[in-house]
């Protein structure tokens, strides 16, 4: 989804879906931005999305991706193996 659409969400529905606030959301951003600065400055091509973009694609396949841990939570009482 574009930041451009979620820009005119209340905090409450931002929260939800990206899993941050946006006050921290804007936070990410400012460090990314000045990160974004430093790597254009040694020469590199730009970016076809936004950094608001980039950010809310990777904040929402986060909050989305489902681990070991939360399907299949029998595999952490298992025993690991050593290998010598």
């Amino acid at each position: 989804m574009k930041f451009e659409k979620v820009k005119g969400l209340n905090d409450e529905k931002f929260r939800r879906l990206s899993g941050t606030k946006r006050t921290t959301f804007d936070k990410m951003v400012s460090i990314l931005r000045e990160s974004d600065r430093m790597k254009k400055i040694k020469g590199r091509r730009k970016s076809k999305l936004s950094i608001e973009d980039m950010l809310l694609m990777t904040l929402e396949y986060l909050r989305e991706y489902r681990t070991y841990f939360h399907t299949r939570p029998e595999l952490l009482t298992l025993p690991l193996p050593l290998y010598q």
